[in-house]
């Protein structure tokens, strides 16, 4: 799965977000693949580069993350 494949389906997943929800990463990964655990890290890299360029927003406990958050995000529309 190329990063062309993982950031179309970072972004329709959080286009078809309402304004003011988010999603799980596991949640994109899922629907890519029955194997999904290999793709949590690369999707979780690839979040955070788009969250710095501005396309989406990456939060914790609701507030955007830094570079290299610990633990748990979620993904939502910026």
């Amino acid at each position: 799965m190329t990063d062309d494949d993982l950031r179309g389906a970072i972004l329709a997943q959080v286009a078809r977000l309402r304004p003011g929800t988010t999603c799980c990463p596991s949640r994109i990964a899922r629907d890519l693949s029955e194997d999904w655990r290999p793709l949590m890290d690369p999707l979780r890299r690839l979040a955070l580069r788009m969250a710095a360029e501005g396309d989406i927003a990456v939060l914790q406990k609701g507030r955007p993350v830094g570079p290299d958050p610990r633990g748990p995000i979620r993904l939502a529309r910026r």
